[in-house]
């Protein structure tokens, strides 16, 4: 349907939990009556739209690059049929700035590519740098996204045969001081112990996986404002991992294992301190794409968060995140109270994005 013509949906509208004739016309969303508006959607359930707020459309599976533009959009449109019409790309092997505001898929902000060292992270995947080089790379970086730079602070050590710090303490303190005077946001990459206690000290603005959180970093991150992004959905092939590592690298799998294990406590002990958690899959490499559905049942059923906390973390308070609001011209609807059934999740039954009805 043609984003000139305005829109009517009337539907709970899930932030506020109240009734509402809402109207989308262009890339605006409001509750102001707009004479002549096509009614789409009557009934239901709606919010401003879901969000993957750790997700890669540059990685394809097997972790290797994208090789051109259009795998890039095959990837956002399986999002953006799930309903996901925000997108935080954390980390691409691949530059596509022209994709930052293409009409038919999803709101995009980026961090550049991953920044990690020699040999110590997914071949082909990131811009490998020395620690003397890690805060000019950020730097770099945070040109080359839109709003974020990405750092993997642990990696296995194939020398020790476990999970270890790919930077010390210092240095990427100083890669999260450089990233943030070039005007970037902070995500970084870690499982382990030791290397999250460096990431929430060095001040990112957000932990990717965090399987490592102990009780006084998570009330450490809490005091701080700094997020987590779970990606339980990617914690599961953890004992996956750990099998593939076993004859190699059994004290590596045995750890995997144990933060497999322990992880949904982790989680609830983050929301209960007041963290702020959003959802991501980490789709990309070995996660399917629009899975944001599963990632929040997740959420829901292991780590103890309510429907309405989930959907907050998926659609609205995600958006305001990343920057993008509740008015612009998105919108989902779902037939059922996914308060009530958090499935109904998987099931949209009218998406509009930027005031076009994509179902």
């Amino acid at each position: 349907m043609n984003p000139a013509q305005a829109l009517h949906v009337r539907a709970v509208w899930l932030p506020d939990d109240t009734t509402r004739d809402i109207y989308i016309h262009g890339d605006r969303l409001t509750f102001t009556p707009i004479p002549g508006a096509q009614t789409v959607a009557t009934g239901g359930y709606a919010l401003p739209g879901l969000v993957d707020a750790h997700c890669h459309i540059g990685i394809k599976p097997g972790s290797i690059p994208i090789e051109d533009l259009d795998e890039a959009r095959e990837f956002a449109r399986i999002d953006r049929d799930a309903g996901v019409l925000a997108i935080r790309d954390a980390g691409s092997p691949y530059p596509y700035p022209e994709l930052d505001d293409e009409p038919d898929l999803p709101r995009l902000v980026r961090a550049g590519r991953h920044l990690a060292p020699p040999r110590r992270y997914l071949r082909g995947i990131a811009v490998e740098c020395t620690p003397e080089e890690l805060p000019a790379r950020a730097a770099e970086q945070a040109a080359l996204g839109n709003g974020w730079v990405k750092l993997v602070a642990d990696w296995i050590d194939r020398g020790e045969g476990d999970l270890g710090p790919t930077y010390d303490a210092d240095v990427l303190a100083a890669a999260v001081q450089a990233a943030h005077a070039a005007g970037a946001r902070v995500a970084v990459h870690t499982f382990s112990e030791t290397a999250v206690a460096a990431v929430v000290r060095a001040g990112v603005d957000s932990v990717e996986h965090g399987t490592g959180l102990s009780r006084d970093l998570i009330d450490e991150m809490a005091r701080r404002g700094t997020a987590l992004v779970p990606t339980m959905i990617n914690i599961a092939t953890f004992d996956d991992i750990a099998a593939h590592a076993d004859p190699k690298f059994p004290v590596y799998a045995a750890h995997m294992r144990r933060l497999k294990r322990e992880f949904p406590e982790v989680v609830r002990a983050a929301h209960d301190a007041g963290v702020p958690i959003f959802v991501g899959t980490d789709a990309g490499g070995g996660i399917d794409h629009g899975l944001a559905a599963e990632e929040m049942l997740l959420l829901h059923e292991q780590a103890g968060m309510s429907a309405h906390e989930v959907l907050a973390a998926a659609s609205w308070r995600a958006r305001e995140w990343l920057g993008f609001g509740d008015r612009l011209g998105d919108l989902v609807v779902f037939d059922r109270d996914p308060r009530l059934d958090l499935r109904a999740v998987r099931t949209p039954s009218r998406i509009v994005l930027r005031g076009a009805v994509i179902r």
